[in-house]
C-alpha cells in the first residue's frame, strides 16, 4: 500500500493510474485502515464523486436511517470515532440482527429495530445528533428524512440523504425526482452540497444539507 493521503477526518485514500481507493482509520484496532467498498457504500461513492463535505467528524452523534446490515455505519463508526456515536436504526429484524453483532465489536455503535417513518417510536433511545444520515427505499424519503431532522438534529447540524429514484417513483425521470426532492428540501434546511451517484449507483444522489 502507498502512502495514504487524508480525504476527510479520519478517511484516507491512495491513487493509482488516476483511480481513488478509500479507508477509514479503524477506531477499534491500532495501525489499521479498513477498505471502503464504492459498490457496497453510498457515502463511499459520494466521496468519490467529489462531494465537498460529508458533514461528520470525529465525536460527534450520528443518526443513521436505514443502516441495514451495516456496512457504510462500520466506516462512520470509524469516523466518529470512540468519542463519537452511532444509532443505527433499522425496520428489517434480519438485518438488525447484524448490526447487534457489530456493536458487539464495536461499541460506539447502538442497534435500534425501528421504523424511521414513526421517529417518535425512538424518542426514549436515542439523543440529539450533530448529523442525520438517510438511505431507505421508501416513496417518501425526503419526508422522513425531515421528519427526523426536525426531531433529532441539532440547529447548525448536517443531514445526508441517499434518494432512490425509482423507490419514490418508478415512472418518472430520475433527475425530476432529484428536482422534486430538492424543492420539498429548500422548505425546510438549507441544501450544502448535491451530487449524482453513477456509475457507483444508478437512478441515486446524494443531497448534504444544514439545518437552519
Amino acid at each position: 500500500m502507498k502512502e495514504l493521503r487524508k480525504e476527510f477526518p479520519n478517511v484516507y485514500y491512495e491513487e493509482r493510474r488516476g483511480k481513488k481507493t478509500l479507508f477509514t482509520k479503524n477506531t477499534f484496532k491500532k495501525n489499521d485502515y479498513r477498505r471502503w467498498d464504492s459498490e457496497r457504500s453510498k457515502l463511499c461513492a459520494a466521496i468519490l464523486k467529489g462531494v465537498s463535505q460529508i458533514g461528520i467528524k470525529e465525536g460527534n452523534i450520528v443518526l443513521y436511517l436505514g443502516a441495514s446490515s451495516g456496512t457504510t455505519p462500520s466506516h462512520i463508526s470509524d469516523i466518529v470515532g470512540k468519542d463519537g456515536f452511532l444509532f443505527a436504526v433499522e425496520f428489517s429484524p434480519i438485518m438488525a440482527k447484524d448490526l447487534v453483532f457489530l456493536a458487539e465489536k464495536r461499541k460506539n455503535i447502538a442497534p435500534i429495530l425501528a421504523d424511521a417513518n414513526k421517529p417518535i417510536t425512538y424518542s426514549k433511545l436515542v439523543t440529539q445528533a450533530d448529523v442525520v444520515y438517510q438511505d431507505i427505499a421508501q416513496k417518501n424519503q425526503s419526508e422522513i428524512f425531515l421528519k427526523n431532522c426536525e426531531m433529532y438534529l441539532k440547529p447548525g447540524g448536517f443531514g445526508l440523504l441517499f434518494v432512490k429514484a425509482r423507490s419514490v417513483d418508478v415512472a418518472k425521470k430520475p433527475k425530476e425526482i432529484f428536482m422534486q426532492v430538492r424543492k420539498e428540501l429548500e422548505k425546510e434546511v438549507v441544501i450544502v452540497d448535491y451530487r449524482e451517484l453513477e456509475p457507483y449507483e444508478k437512478d441515486h444522489c446524494v443531497f448534504v444539507v444544514k439545518k437552519k
